[in-house]
């Protein structure tokens, strides 16, 4: 068995007992195996040990791995998307978890309607307020989403969000709650057309933490691949 067999399997494990202790399902926590910069023979030995959903970050890189690898496993953008991009990001994932802003939106939902497709998409929520990072303020996500909701190639279907680094996971806790709870207080208003029945959060270093907290998503990359190479 490969390393990265090993990885998944133990983070696998980890996620069941996550789940355990919570009192939740397993099976209602999807793993999103971030597979950006990672070359293709590692990719494939993630989708022969049984990853089944890849997340990636850069269009031309993984249009290049789509060549090679093909539709074995489930391709979803989790990064920053500019909306000149969005035509070839509406072809090659299934879900993108990165939609920021009302532009971005009417983009993919015009590229969509163009191509005859329904788009499945997150709304990324800048929980922690951090200037470097993407996302909307949580006080506008209520206007977004009622734009979103009248948009007929768009399938809306949760929120995504990405905290502060921390050595401690728990100190990520609180982020991961406030996601929760904004995405019930949205529920509360029953918008037609959304559902949110997604919470994309947690990553290899607090994974475990936002599945307590709810995540139905969570996005690891270097506890499954290794670290990244530096730039």
């Amino acid at each position: 068995m490969s390393q990265i067999a090993d990885n998944l399997k133990i983070i696998e494990e980890r996620i069941a007992n996550a789940a355990s202790k919570a009192g939740r399902n397993t099976q209602d926590i999807k793993l999103i195996a971030v597979s950006k910069t990672v070359d293709v023979e590692r990719i494939k030995q993630a989708i022969g040990a049984g990853a089944t959903i890849l997340g990636e970050n850069y269009i031309q890189e993984t249009r290049d791995k789509i060549k090679e690898i093909g539709q074995g496993a489930r391709w979803d953008f989790i990064g920053h998307l500019q909306s000149n991009k969005a035509k070839y990001a509406v072809d090659l994932f299934e879900m993108i978890h990165s939609v920021d802003r009302l532009s971005l939106a009417q983009e993919i939902n015009r590229v969509a309607e163009k191509k005859g497709k329904k788009v499945r998409i997150l709304v990324q929520v800048n929980i922690s307020g951090e200037e470097t990072k993407s996302g909307i303020n949580p006080q506008k996500v209520r206007t977004l989403i009622g734009e979103i909701a009248s948009m007929s190639n768009l399938s809306l279907e949760g929120l995504m969000t990405m905290p502060p680094y921390f050595d401690d996971p728990e100190k990520a806790r609180l982020y991961f709650t406030a996601l929760r709870e904004l995405r019930y207080t949205l529920l509360q208003e029953s918008i037609g057309g959304v559902n949110l029945q997604e919470l994309s959060m947690g990553m290899s270093g607090d994974f475990e933490v936002a599945i307590e907290e709810g995540a139905t998503m969570v996005r690891i990359g270097t506890a499954i691949f290794g670290e990244r190479p530096p730039k």
